[in-house]
């Protein structure tokens, strides 16, 4: 994740600032710092969340191909190092060859 922000926005870059003071500062904390009940995030792979979804009585609903072009429209702003890819009903943002985030929907 770290890379992908350096690629995208120099450190002066305020963009960069806020994002990093408001969402990735809690996150390493969040992850670093924190145990047990204080720990607010967990981060798991997509494949046992869709598991737990589905034997909840949940079933995947196609994503609209508008959100997968914007997005793609978006990153090759950014850097051509960012992946965008669609499997098993989701969507996969990575940086390289690694996934960093994944979307879905269920109904």
């Amino acid at each position: 994740m770290f890379e992908s922000i350096d690629a995208a926005r120099s450190r002066e870059d305020k963009q960069r600032i806020n994002a990093e003071e408001h969402c990735v500062a809690r996150d390493v904390v969040n992850i670093i710092a924190c145990e047990d009940t204080d720990r607010v995030e967990r981060h798991e792979l997509f494949g046992k969340w869709r598991l737990r979804l589905m034997m909840a009585g949940f079933s995947p609903i196609p994503l609209s191909q508008s959100v997968s072009t914007a997005i793609r429209d978006m990153l090759n702003e950014y850097s051509p190092n960012y992946r965008l890819a669609e499997s098993n009903g989701a969507l996969y943002l990575g940086w390289k060859n690694r996934a960093m985030a994944t979307s879905s929907a269920w109904r």
